[in-house]
This record gives structure tokens, sequence and C-alpha cells, in this order.
């Protein structure tokens, strides 16, 4: 069984018993979070919301409130002028496990 949700504008394939890394939530370590499921495939059975399945519960746990994902660098320059900028970034993201997906 797995379902697809919606969190930070994003859309991710959640499954029962794996983590995923999710734009930044704020929410401490070991609290729980309730996500709205768009899709939830169990089987041969396929339920797709309109937007959201509305019988349908996506709950996970916070494992680490806080991780950095890869550095990003952005590199502008400018061809016979001397012009050099070069800025890095790093994205923030929750790591959430996905402790049940509930249907009905």
């Amino acid at each position: 069984m797995y379902a697809i949700i919606e969190t930070g504008g994003k859309q991710y394939k959640a499954e029962q018993g794996r983590w995923l890394e999710v734009e930044l939530l704020y929410a401490p370590e070991g609290n729980t979070v309730n996500f709205p499921a768009l899709m939830v495939v169990d089987g041969d059975k396929t339920v797709v919301g309109a937007p959201h399945v509305e019988t349908a519960t996506v709950t996970g746990k916070v494992l680490k409130e806080e991780v950095k994902g890869k550095k990003v660098v952005s590199f502008k320059y400018r061809a016979k002028k001397g012009y050099q900028r070069k800025v890095g970034h790093r994205q923030k993201y929750t790591r959430v496990l996905i402790e049940e997906i509930r249907l009905g």
C-alpha cells in the first residue's frame, strides 16, 4: 500500500515504514504530523481524490527536525567585463518516517 501526499507544494510517494525528506516543517523531533493524500493504492484498489481523498489519512513521525540538502552553486559571469559572482545555497528539509496509511 502506498499513497501520494502533498506537502510544501510538492508531491511525494509515501510507503509505510519508509522515511521521506520533505520541505522544512516547523515541528520538533518525535512529533506526529498528518499529510493530505491525493491518491491511495492498495493492491488492485486505487482511490483518487479531487483534489484530496477525504477518507484517507497518512501519519508520520518527525525523525530529524532539520536536514540540509546538497549544495547548489549559482555562478554569474559576464565576458570581458570583469564581473563574476558565485553564490551557494543548501535547502533545509525535515526527515519524516511514514508510520501509517489509513483508508476509510
